[in-house]
C-alpha cells in the first residue's frame, strides 16, 4: 500500500464547514444508579484532540459510531446515550449521531445509507481504525462523495503496524495468544515470515502442542488446523509452551479454592484436564525471548487471565514487555486490558485500538477502509 494517507491538514481553515468524523466508540458500559454508563473511555479520550483541533479551525463537528450488535434494528440497550453523555463531559461541542447499526444499510454497505449519512457535510474523516476492516457504509461510501481524510489516530495505527512489517529493529519478537487457533493462524503465518521469533500461547497453543504429538487432555483443540500448525513448527522460529497449568478436578473459574486449586502439568496434560495458562518453564523461555527483542508485537493473552489463579503467564509476559527497552506495540482488547490491570499501559511504546483490524492489517497489508481513503476521487 502507498503511504501517507490523505490528511485533513490540507483543508486549512474550516470556518463554517461541517465535518463528519467516523469514530469507534464501541466502549464497555455497565448499569450505574439505574442507567448505563461508560466504564472505559479510552477510545473517546483518544479522539478528543482531533475534535478540539477541528473546532479551533472553525468546524462544526459531528461524530458517528457503531455500538454493539443491534442487527439493523433500533434496540434501546444499544443506544449511544451513555457514550454521548461521556463525550459531552469531555468535549461538549461535538454532536454524536445515534448508533449507525440501527440502520440495516450500515452493515450492508448500502450506498443510499452512505449518501444519507454525508448529506449536508463538507468533509469526512475516518478516525476508526478498529472498524476499518469492515466494508460498511459509514467507512466505504463517504470517501466517494466528499473530500475525505484519515484521522491522526488512524494514521498512527497504520504507520506503526506498517513499520513493523517493513523495517523492524531486530530481533523482532511477536507474541500471539487467545483462544481459537482459526482466528489467528493467518496472522501467525505472516509473522513467521516477518519476525525472528513468534511466541504462541493461550488456548490456540494446544493445537500446536497436539501437532507435536503431545497429549493435551480436554484443552481447546481444532483438528482441522493440525497440518498447518505442524508446518509452522517446522519453520523453526515458532515457540510454543513447554508446559501448562490448569484447575483441579471440580474447581471452577472465578470460584473460591485459592492457588491450591491450580495444577501444573508437564509436557503432557492428562485426560479430563484442561490447559488454561502457560507453565513455569514456558514463562522462563518466553521471558528470555522477549528480553532479547528490539521490536515486540503482542496480541492476545497467555491464558484465562481474568481468573487470578490463571494469570501468571499473561502477567509475566506483560511485565517482560513493559520492562523491555524494545519498541513495543500492543494490540487486541485482552492484551490491553491485561496491561491496564497490572498498571503497565504507560510502559509500552504503542497501544493499538485495532483488535481484529490489527490482525487483518498484518495478515493482508491493507484494509477496506484504508483503501477507500487512498482511492477516493477527491484526493
Amino acid at each position: 500500500m502507498s503511504l501517507p494517507l490523505p490528511s485533513y491538514e490540507r483543508w486549512g481553515s474550516l470556518a463554517g464547514k461541517r465535518v463528519l468524523v467516523r469514530v469507534d466508540f464501541n466502549t464497555p458500559v455497565e448499569m450505574v444508579n439505574g442507567q448505563l454508563e461508560v466504564t472505559d473511555d479510552f477510545r473517546i479520550r483518544a479522539t478528543v484532540p482531533l475534535f478540539e483541533d477541528l473546532l479551533e479551525r472553525g468546524a462544526q463537528v459531528v461524530a458517528c459510531t457503531h455500538f454493539g450488535r443491534p442487527k439493523g434494528k433500533v434496540v434501546d440497550t444499544y443506544s449511544v446515550a451513555p457514550v454521548r453523555r461521556r463525550l459531552n463531559e469531555l468535549c461538549g461541542d461535538v454532536e454524536l449521531l445515534e448508533n449507525l447499526r440501527f440502520n440495516p444499510g450500515e452493515e450492508a454497505n448500502d450506498r443510499a445509507f452512505g449518501e444519507h449519512l454525508v448529506a449536508g457535510f463538507d468533509y469526512y474523516i475516518n478516525e476508526a481504525f478498529s472498524a476499518s476492516h469492515r466494508a460498511h457504509a459509514s467507512i466505504m461510501i463517504p470517501p466517494l462523495l466528499v473530500p475525505s481524510a484519515a484521522g491522526p489516530n488512524l494514521q498512527r495505527e497504520v504507520s506503526t503496524l506498517a513499520s513493523l512489517l517493513e523495517d523492524p529493529a531486530r530481533p523482532f519478537v511477536a507474541i500471539v495468544g487467545g483462544a481459537k487457533v482459526k482466528d489467528k493462524l493467518g496472522f501467525v503465518k505472516v509473522l513467521a515470515q516477518k519476525a525472528d521469533v513468534v511466541i504462541v500461547g493461550g488456548g490456540m497453543a494446544y493445537t500446536f502442542e497436539a501437532a507435536q504429538g503431545r497429549s493435551i487432555g480436554s484443552s481447546l483443540f481444532d483438528e482441522s488446523y493440525l497440518t498447518e500448525c505442524a508446518a509452522l513448527l517446522e519453520h523453526g522460529n515458532v515457540l510454543i509452551p513447554e508446559d501448562s497449568r490448569g484447575l483441579a478436578d471440580g474447581a471452577r473459574f472465578g470460584s473460591e479454592g485459592g492457588d491450591e486449586a491450580v495444577i501444573e502439568f508437564g509436557d503432557n496434560i492428562p485426560d479430563g484436564f484442561e490447559g488454561l495458562d502457560i507453565g513455569p518453564r514456558a514463562i522462563r523461555s518466553f521471558i528470555e525471548a522477549i528480553g532479547s527483542a528490539k521490536t515486540i508485537l503482542w496480541n492476545g493473552p497467555m491464558g484465562v487471565f481474568e481468573d487470578a489463579r490463571l494469570s501468571a503467564g499473561t502477567e509475566a509476559v506483560a511485565r517482560a514487555v513493559a520492562a523491555s527497552n524494545a519498541v513495543s506495540v500492543i494490540g487486541g482488547g485482552d492484551s490491553v486490558a491485561a496491561l491496564q490491570s497490572y498498571g503497565l499501559e504507560d510502559e509500552v511504546s504503542f497501544v493499538s485500538t485495532g483488535g481484529g483490524a490489527s490482525l487483518e492489517f498484518v495478515e493482508h497489508g491493507d484494509l477496506p477502509g484504508i483503501r477507500a481513503l487512498r482511492e477516493s476521487p477527491w484526493n
